[in-house]
């Protein structure tokens, strides 16, 4: 059966400082809170080894449908802060209210917790902990062990940072304790994910292009595997929460690859994004939709399953949202309805292709940290503007998998955030995903 996808624009707001993460609340009661992190380097004035400083702002949203004249996302509240490199909510309350963690550029992981204020409807952000993981170190991820929403009351966070460490913290009785710490990468360790399934194994990836497995019950001394299969800096993982064993893993090196956590020794599949994949979602309700920011290749949604079945092929992409104009960064799926199907529109026009011979983009990548500069060459080392694309390598979508179960509904609606660096802007957007008999003609 074949399918239509669609993606509409809802809403753009600026950030004015550089967007680099992006998440809506999860817990029941306030799926429809976003929370945005800014990340600017502000060089040191005068001597030119001063020491710059890395500031931030958090924001909180609210989506609102109240109609079609008004926009939906109405800002709640906006606190400067350090830089923040990661946020993540818990998936679950937390004493009965929905926390939220932030990776700072002061080597900090921060809590916040969401509170209802004396105005009707009023929500704002609160600090409810925080803890150093080490000091002349940035906080690069987080991770909570509550994915399977699991209401335990063993609420553990997982940390990397700049000098290639992970820590693994509790929180308990509102208050963050530091369970361990270790030296994970040889460089900066971009990102640390739990297991969702098995909380007690911990992943890793870092700059020295190494994804690793670690068993806290064995302690951090030997990983329980090391691979080598991306052939440069790791900066994404998520486990899948509805698939047992089941992780995507994103780099650099512009791959998605899906891994049975059983065998890590080759990946499930491998797909080509067109641009280094610095964060990776799973849908939150659909297992085979994964969500993937390629940082100088917009936004792209990937279709699983077949790969996951053991077709052993790159998976598709069966939408994109191309309208940002910088460094896709933060993105997220809403567990919020979109009921009502979106008004037809003309398609976003696509950017423009480089025909020339010898146009392929040799990119050098730029972190969040801005600890290196951008170049776009051809592979003749001449320049290419600014809103030049490579030709895209993407497996596209053409008739899409037919969905197999009953948890792949035949017609989707979702909302979706993102965020891009540089051109400071926060999207609200929506994809529908409807078979071709059900799409209304425009």
């Amino acid at each position: 059966m074949a399918w239509k996808s669609k993606t509409r624009s809802l809403q753009v707001f600026d950030t004015e400082l550089s967007a680099d993460t992006v998440e809506w609340c999860p817990v029941s009661s306030s799926q429809d809170i976003l929370a945005c992190g800014t990340y600017q380097l502000q060089k040191g004035a005068g001597e030119e080894d001063a020491t710059p400083s890395r500031t931030g702002r958090l924001y909180l949203f609210e989506f609102r449908r109240e109609g079609l004249m008004s926009p939906p996302l109405v800002e709640l509240q906006r606190m400067d802060t350090a830089a923040i490199l990661d946020l993540k909510w818990c998936h679950v309350p937390v004493s009965g209210q929905a926390v939220l963690g932030v990776a700072a550029a002061t080597g900090e992981l921060q809590l916040y917790t969401l509170l209802s204020g004396s105005q009707e409807g009023g929500r704002s952000l609160h600090s409810l902990s925080s803890l150093e993981v080490g000091a002349e170190r940035l906080a690069l991820s987080l991770d909570w062990s509550t994915g399977r929403l699991d209401s335990s009351s063993d609420v553990r966070v997982v940390c990397s940072d700049s000098a290639g460490c992970v820590s693994v913290l509790s929180l308990a009785q509102g208050a963050l304790t530091a369970l361990s710490q270790w030296k994970a990468h040889d460089f900066e360790a971009w990102i640390s994910a739990f297991s969702y399934w098995d909380t007690q194994l911990v992943y890793s990836g870092g700059d020295d292009c190494r994804l690793k497995g670690w068993d806290l019950r064995a302690g951090p001394s030997c990983p329980t595997f090391i691979s080598k299969r991306h052939s440069m800096g790791v900066c994404s993982i998520h486990s899948n929460p509805h698939r047992e064993h089941i992780v995507a893993t994103g780099s650099y090196d512009e791959q998605v690859l899906l891994w049975d956590g059983r065998n890590m020794r080759q990946p499930l599949s491998e797909s080509p994004t067109g641009g280094g994949v610095w964060r990776l979602k799973w849908h939150p309700t659909h297992q085979h939709l994964l969500l993937a920011a390629c940082m100088h290749n917009d936004f792209h949604i990937l279709h699983c399953q077949q790969a996951l079945e053991g077709s052993g092929g790159p998976c598709p992409v069966v939408a994109s949202y191309i309208l940002h104009n910088s460094l896709a960064y933060g993105a997220d799926w809403s567990r919020l309805s979109l009921e009502e199907p979106a008004p037809c529109s003309p398609p976003a026009e696509p950017k423009e292709i480089l025909t020339q011979s010898g146009g392929h983009l040799r990119i050098q990548y730029e972190s969040p940290t801005a600890s290196f500069d951008t170049s776009l060459e051809d592979d003749a080392g001449r320049y290419i503007p600014e809103g030049i694309a490579a030709p895209s390598t993407i497996p596209t979508a053409g008739p899409a998998p037919t969905p197999s179960s009953t948890e792949d509904t035949p017609s989707l609606s979702c909302l979706l955030a993102s965020c891009s660096f540089y051109d400071h802007m926060l999207h609200v957007w929506r994809w529908d995903w409807t078979p071709d008999q059900a799409q209304q003609q425009c």
